[in-house]
């Protein structure tokens, strides 16, 4: 069995921590695909958070679930 090194809970007070701040999102799509883009975190809501890019070749806003960067396919930190 694979011990677990934080909770669900864990990553919604991390994420909550970036409300309103500019992050760097790296997304993995599979099959040796990543998207790397960095954005705003616009929206935190009980099951998942938005990110609004900074790019325009982007439309609208981009929403992921606690659980994707819980298991690792999705990885958000603030930009420094």
């Amino acid at each position: 069995m694979i011990k677990q090194t934080s909770d669900i809970a864990a990553v919604k007070r991390t994420i909550a921590d970036y409300f309103k701040k500019q992050v760097d999102v790296t997304v993995n799509l599979g099959r040796n695909k990543m998207i790397n883009f960095c954005g705003v975190l616009s929206g935190v809501y009980p099951a998942l958070f938005t990110v609004s890019p900074n790019d325009k070749s982007f439309l609208g806003k981009t929403s992921y679930s606690y659980a994707e960067v819980l298991c690792g396919s999705v990885k958000i930190k603030p930009l420094s």
